[in-house]
């Protein structure tokens, strides 16, 4: 297994985060990825630099203008008299009808979904270097073999327009944009506790990709309006999406069985590349967490993903600072690689 972090996402260190009505500490910090790397020390993985390969990957899941916006606002918001430290939208669109402004404010909350994706200082070149991180993995990716992408910021609530939910690029759809430019069939197959609901909305009216999300508590959890399992897919995509919503509470046994279904679609599919959105927030102890899901549950998880025995990508989704993530990543890669042909 080859692993990718790249240290400029550290620069990354939002603030600002809405809970139940209070601003409180945000829980997407830099020590995430500290702490995910000493699981890869301990497993004996070295972790490598990604290269830098420009827009191009990006701007083949995501909007010119979005990229321009993600790049450029934190520097037109800075220049605004008495602006705050980040960027937080205080509006977002009802998008029907509507038309695209050319204001600050009204591009802020154009492109920004909810108010858990405040952009700052380093916010912009961290996304862009997770993204580097998860093409670096998909570059490596063959024969069977797989790699691991330590991305910070998330992705997988970040659509081709729009960020959220902590993600401003889709690290795992950018993944297997760059698998499918290499000629794979790639199936996105998505663990975190959280409905991937970026990556159903790239995805869900071209099929390029099968996409395949197991999450917790649809319409009961963030992002509260999707990941139901009557949402299939549209035009050339219908067919092509996947929702298993375990109930929110659920035990360890009923996630891997979910996780188990997971896998079976998307081997199912024809993919002979995967792209796995791992979420280590599926912990019973994560901050953000809403299932009842052990450690020893997560070494499952990565035992069944491994004897599918297909090309994998682990790109890293959720997993906030409890105080077991370094022990989850450990089990969920040992699990992996034990069971995984290329080990």
């Amino acid at each position: 297994m080859r692993a990718f972090f790249a240290a400029e996402t550290d620069a990354h260190a939002p603030e600002f985060f809405l809970k139940l009505g209070k601003v409180v500490p945000n829980e997407e910090r830099a020590e995430r990825s500290k702490r995910l790397r000493t699981a890869l020390d301990g497993l004996g993985v070295a972790v490598e630099t990604p290269g830098h390969y420009g827009d191009e990957p990006i701007l083949a899941v995501h909007s010119a203008r979005y990229l321009e916006f993600l790049k450029g606002i934190y520097g037109e918001w800075s220049s605004l008299p008495a602006a705050g430290p980040e960027v937080v939208a205080n509006v977002q669109p009802r998008h029907a009808g509507t038309q695209y402004p050319p204001g600050i404010i009204g591009r802020m909350g154009w492109h920004m979904g909810d108010l858990a994706c405040p952009i700052g200082k380093g916010t912009a070149e961290a996304a862009c270097r997770a993204a580097d991180t998860a093409v670096a993995a998909a570059e490596t990716v063959s024969d069977g073999t797989l790699a691991y992408a330590l991305c910070r910021p998330p992705g997988h609530h970040a659509s081709a327009e729009v960020a959220g939910g902590h993600c401003y690029l889709n690290n795992s759809a950018i993944a297997a944009e760059r698998l499918r430019a290499n000629g794979a069939r790639v199936a996105i197959l998505d663990i975190d506790v959280h409905h991937g609901n970026g990556t159903q909305s790239i995805y869900y009216r071209n099929g390029n990709v099968t996409t395949v999300s197991v999450h917790a508590g649809a319409g009961m959890f963030y992002p509260w309006f999707t990941g139901h399992p009557d949402e299939r897919g549209e035009g050339e995509g219908e067919g092509a999406n996947h929702n298993i919503s375990v109930p929110v509470g659920a035990s360890g046994a009923a996630w891997q069985l979910a996780v188990a279904d997971g896998l079976a679609v998307a081997v199912g599919s024809g993919a002979d590349a995967l792209v796995l959105a791992l979420g280590l927030d599926v912990h019973e102890s994560d901050p953000l967490g809403a299932l009842k899901v052990s450690t020893h549950d997560i070494f499952v998880a990565g035992e069944i993903i491994g004897r599918a025995a297909l090309p994998t990508v682990v790109v890293q989704e959720g997993g906030y600072l409890g105080p077991v993530l370094t022990e989850n990543l450990t089990a969920f890669l040992g699990g992996l690689r034990g069971s995984h042909p290329s080990g």
